[in-house]
């Protein structure tokens, strides 16, 4: 079969290989449609950010690699011993991360708790490639109203999903995102459906604030032409917003906002806020954290989804209640284009792209 393998940073090749094995409580599947996260795209380049020391090292070691694509939709080909949740034919969406099966948590039953397990995509081999095996504790089924386009959103989706959750929005609270890409605008939306009040939103493009105001923000803030935290200010009465997400930070070589959008989303919070830290800023960032303390703000990190994040985003695009459609701007045919949807995703501000670009893997 062929795969797409990573000799080095920078260096990605489509491969014939042999196909995987079949084991013991694993499917294999037929990607359908896979994208790269912006985070994968970024390490692809070699740019530091999330797991770039663990990427780094593996492909010291053990390149050439099946590396990423861990965003993805596919159908089930064959089952193998054990497996019974799911049958040749369904399609499937995975969450990224998986329970290591030895620790306290995974022992005691609390698996979906564990943060020790490998990654599909990092640790393990994702789907950029024809034929792929996958565990079945990781899987999901895919609702037949879904698109096979959509279903590549959906692990993206719940770990949105997990943030929202982890702010724990109260009922009526205002609510402001900087960064409207597509982590902004599930995070907007999915706020909106936990009892968010004002939902404001902030981008530099106007084209993402339209797509903004098109799926719930009551105000989208265009950057290059105000004073946003300003306006966050007199939109919420002069206190700032009651939680902030921060969106938008990142590698400025690839359009995102480096640091300078978590400045703004401290200062656009109310004393005794929260403050949710979406972005991978790749590398130390300065922070006054004595700002933080005497205006008792509450810096947190969202929680790692869970196969019941994954499962509840599936009913949440089911039934039309969080809407993807919009946000996919670039579809691409055939495995061959792969490295093409890398190159738009890592430059998305260049390409007017909202979502990552996707991969439709069979022309």
């Amino acid at each position: 079969m062929r795969a797409w393998r990573f000799y080095a940073f920078g260096d990605m090749r489509l491969d014939d290989v042999p196909p995987p094995e079949l084991r013991a409580g694993h499917v294999l599947v037929a990607p359908l449609c896979v994208q790269p996260s912006v985070t994968e795209a970024q390490l692809a380049l070699g740019i530091p950010t999330l797991a770039y020391e663990r990427v780094k090292r593996r492909l010291a070691s053990d390149a050439p690699l099946q590396l990423f694509g861990h965003e993805f939709c596919a159908r089930i080909v064959e089952t193998g011993p054990g497996v019974t949740r799911f049958a040749v034919g369904d399609r499937v969406a995975a969450r990224a991360k998986l329970p290591c099966g030895t620790c306290s948590l995974c022992t005691s039953g609390r698996s979906e708790l564990c943060r020790a397990g490998p990654v599909i995509g990092f640790d393990l081999p994702g789907c950029f490639c024809e034929i792929a095996t996958l565990p079945e504790i990781a899987l999901v089924k895919v609702d037949d109203r879904i698109s096979d386009s959509e279903a590549a959103c959906l692990q993206s989706l719940s770990d949105s999903v997990a943030a929202v959750e982890t702010a724990q929005i109260k009922i009526g609270d205002s609510v402001a995102i900087f960064g409207q890409g597509s982590m902004g605008l599930e995070c907007l939306q999915v706020a909106r459906l936990s009892g968010a009040g004002q939902a404001i939103t902030v981008d530099v493009r106007e084209e993402s604030c339209r797509i903004s105001r098109e799926l719930g923000a009551d105000h989208a803030l265009n950057a290059r032409t105000c004073d946003v935290v300003s306006a966050i200010r007199d939109l919420t009465e002069g206190n700032g917003a009651d939680v902030v997400f921060e969106c938008a930070g990142g590698s400025p070589k690839q359009g995102l906002a480096g640091s300078q959008t978590l400045g703004q989303a401290i200062d656009a919070v109310r004393a005794g806020g929260k403050l949710m830290g979406v972005s991978f800023f790749g590398g130390p960032v300065e922070l006054n954290v004595d700002l933080l303390r005497e205006r008792s703000l509450r810096y947190l990190f969202p929680d790692v989804s869970t196969l019941g994040h994954l499962e509840h985003t599936v009913r949440l695009v089911a039934t039309g209640r969080v809407r993807v459609k919009p946000t996919i701007t670039h579809v691409l045919e055939g495995i061959e284009a792969v490295p093409r949807a890398f190159e738009i995703t890592a430059n998305k501000g260049q390409h007017q792209a909202i979502n990552p670009a996707q991969v439709m893997m069979r022309k």
